[in-house]
C-alpha cells in the first residue's frame, strides 16, 4: 500500500531500496516472505518518501498502519 501511495511502480521501489522487483512482486502477492533486512531496505526507502509507519497500539492518525508526511 506504501509503495501505491506514493506512486511508485515495483521496480522504482526494487531500484530505490536495493531489493529486487521479483522479491518484492513475491511478497505483495503473498507468494514469498521477507527476511528482515530485506524488510528495513524497504521501510527505510518509503520513509525517505516520506511514509510513516506506525505500530500496533500506536493511536497516532487513526492507529497502526501508514502514513504520508503532510507537505
Amino acid at each position: 500500500m506504501a509503495r501505491v501511495g506514493i506512486g511508485w511502480s515495483a521496480g522504482e521501489l526494487a531500484a530505490a531500496s536495493g531489493v529486487g522487483e521479483s522479491t518484492i512482486r513475491r511478497y505483495e502477492t503473498g507468494r514469498g516472505e521477507l527476511y528482515p533486512h530485506t524488510m528495513q531496505q524497504l521501510r527505510t526507502a518509503l520513509e525517505k518518501k516520506g511514509v510513516i509507519f506506525l505500530a500496533p497500539g500506536e493511536l497516532k492518525d487513526g492507529g497502526a498502519g501508514v502514513r504520508f508526511k503532510k507537505k
